[in-house]
């Protein structure tokens, strides 16, 4: 029997021909809320989300965290919706929901089965219209936030890898904070510092509505009229952040992190806004250096050499500037110097040679996969709607910004890697483990 061996450039031309234009309507209600349709009747399910263009770095810098606690808070409950009601009404209702917030937005989130639109326009409004806040609701997700904190941060190895590279990263710029925030600025907040900062961020003309799935437009826009539309219009907010110095010369430091035993070594670089053509093409380097076991870092470092457990690179694009990361875990007695020399070395040929053709082809076979695989699911789509439009200011990226990555070329790999990875332009950070007494 013959056997049929699929290339990668197949697989990719197989995605690319049932990738499809994602077709949606947008518009703006009176009260400045941005709202995007996208009718999908594949599947009888409708997504109700609201991204709200307020995150971490939105906060005062004695009281970080009160994006991310938000996020919790406005589940206690509305005028209408009990306390400890809201996950009962949809999952009562076949449903279920989330919501996730990030330095730059805070995202929430239905998924109903279609018949429950109007019940999922309903809660969103409400969370809007009619939160609950009070000292009770403070209280209780206080103590949840910690918990979070405590799981995620302060007993998970490796998890401040990221904080401590940001802190040596942004001087000025909120983003040197992280998105959970401190305890003790949230313990010291009070019940009207929770109130302002829900009456300033949580507006409609600070918001983005998206309905996606097996809707009717019209009855779907009588709806969101109906329900949003009465909705206040807030007072604009003005964003006026510091910018950062270029970093010109190498920035040494060491964190310390109790829960590990394998020390590991980050060389980071202060990048451009995710906004950026530049921001993609560190998006392609990164995965040249170390998306998959065939990849430039993972492929020497641990499987040739044999010198490192663990080796990669990710670029952390986000709305004001980007952080890109090289890091790798030693084997053995390797030291984090002879792995930076390793490193540098594939860096060093990025910015004076161009990677081969094959390996070009690989890297665009890669986007394309990745690009069809964002836009498979309805609630893929709803995300990056909200997204495109909020963070990147242009809703209609969702077809386009593969064409983007599609432009780019060897010499720009080449070009970008000279422009932005060098050493004068970098923090080396020596990341160790934290002797317990």
């Amino acid at each position: 029997m013959k056997k049929t061996i699929l290339t990668l450039a197949t697989v990719a031309a197989i995605f690319s021909a049932k990738a499809q234009k994602v077709e949606f309507e947008e518009y703006d209600l009176n009260n400045g809320m941005h709202v995007i349709l996208h009718k999908d009747n594949s599947a009888p399910v409708v997504i109700t989300s609201v991204m709200y263009h307020v995150g971490a770095k939105d906060e005062q810098p004695d009281r970080t965290g009160m994006a991310h606690f938000f996020e919790h808070l406005l589940f206690e409950g509305t005028k209408n919706i009990k306390k400890g009601e809201w996950f009962k009404i949809v999952s009562g209702n076949g449903g279920r929901n989330n919501a996730n917030t990030t330095d730059d937005r805070t995202y929430y989130y239905e998924i109903f089965p279609s018949n429950n639109l109007e019940l999922g326009l309903w809660m969103e409004s409400e969370r809007l219209l009619h939160p609950i806040i009070k000292q009770d609701g403070v209280d209780t997700q206080n103590e949840v936030v910690k918990e979070e904190k405590r799981q995620r941060v302060d007993n998970r190895p490796y998890s401040r890898f990221q904080e401590n590279v940001k802190k040596h990263m942004f001087k000025k710029h909120p983003y040197k904070g992280t998105t959970i925030g401190k305890m003790e600025h949230l313990d010291a907040a009070t019940l009207e510092e929770f109130l302002a900062f829900n009456k300033k961020f949580y507006v409609p003309n600070n918001a983005t509505l998206v309905v996606a799935g097996d809707i009717d437009v019209r009855e779907a826009k009588k709806l969101i009229k109906e329900y949003f539309g009465r909705i206040p219009r807030g007072k604009d907010i003005e964003r006026n952040f510091p910018k950062e110095d270029p970093i010109t010369e190498t920035i040494q430091a060491k964190a310390y992190d109790p829960n590990i035993q394998i020390p590991a070594i980050a060389l980071a670089y202060r990048t451009p806004s995710m906004k950026t053509k530049d921001a993609r093409i560190l998006d392609m380097i990164s995965s040249y250096l170390s998306v998959g076991k065939s990849s430039v870092l993972y492929k020497k470092l641990v499987d040739s050499k044999k010198v490192a457990l663990q080796a990669g690179a990710f670029s952390n694009s986000q709305e004001d500037y980007g952080t890109y990361i090289v890091y790798a875990l030693p084997l053995g007695k390797v030291s984090l110097g002879d792995l930076t020399k390793e490193i540098d070395e594939e860096i060093v040929k990025l910015q004076n040679e161009l990677i081969s053709e094959k390996d070009y082809q690989k890297l665009q076979n890669q986007f394309e996969n990745r690009f069809v695989s964002s836009n498979s699911s309805v609630e893929g789509i709803a995300g990056s709607l909200a997204t495109y439009n909020m963070l990147y200011g242009d809703t209609n990226l969702i077809n386009t910004e593969i064409d983007i990555y599609r432009s780019i070329t060897r010499e720009d790999i080449r070009n970008i890697a000279k422009k932005y990875l060098n050493p004068n332009q970098r923090l080396v950070m020596e990341y160790l483990p934290e002797n317990k007494k």
